[in-house]
C-alpha cells in the first residue's frame, strides 16, 4: 500500500473519530440538560404537593376552630384531595368531603352568585346550611383525621 494512501486513511479515520467524539459530547450534554430539567420539574411538583398538603391541614384546622364554613372547607379540601390523594375521597371518614361537594356543587359561587337573584341565593344558602348541619359532626371528624393523616410521597 502506498504511503499516501496510508496517510489518507489515517486522516479519514481521525476525522471520523473527531466527529464521533463531537456527537457523543453533544448527546451527553443533551442528556445532562434533560436530567436537570426533569429534576427541576420533580422538585417543583414535590413543592406543589407539599403546599397542597399544608393547605389541606390549614383548612382542617380552620374547620376544627370554626373559622370557615363547613361547605366551603369541604369544597376546597375535596379539590385539593383530587390532586394529592383522590383515593381518600372513597374512604371513611374522608368520604364526607365528596358527599358534601356532590350535594352543593350546583350552587353558584363568586361572580355567578353576585349575578343571581337574591331570593334564589337565599334559597341556596338555606339548602347549604341544611347540608352543613346534616354533616357537621362527620365534617369535624374528617377534618381532624385529615389534619393528622400521613400523606405518602
Amino acid at each position: 500500500m502506498p504511503p499516501w494512501l496510508q496517510w489518507t486513511l489515517i486522516i479519514a479515520g481521525l476525522q471520523a473519530i473527531a466527529l464521533l467524539v463531537a456527537f457523543i459530547g453533544r448527546q451527553f450534554r443533551a442528556l445532562r440538560d434533560s436530567r436537570r430539567r426533569q429534576e427541576k420539574a420533580e422538585s417543583f411538583q414535590k413543592e406543589r404537593r407539599d403546599s397542597m398538603i399544608e393547605s389541606i391541614r390549614v383548612l382542617a384546622m380552620a374547620v376544627e376552630e370554626n373559622q370557615v364554613e363547613y361547605s366551603e372547607a369541604c369544597l376546597r379540601i375535596k379539590g385539593l384531595l383530587d390532586h394529592v390523594a383522590p383515593e381518600l375521597l372513597d374512604q371513611s371518614p374522608f368520604r364526607v368531603f365528596q358527599e358534601v361537594h356532590d350535594q352543593i356543587q350546583h350552587m353558584p359561587t363568586h361572580r355567578a352568585r353576585q349575578e343571581t337573584d337574591a331570593r334564589f341565593v337565599e334559597k341556596m344558602d338555606r339548602e347549604r346550611l341544611t347540608v352543613e348541619k346534616e354533616h357537621a359532626d362527620a365534617i369535624r371528624r374528617a377534618a381532624t383525621a385529615i389534619r393528622h393523616h400521613p400523606f405518602q410521597a
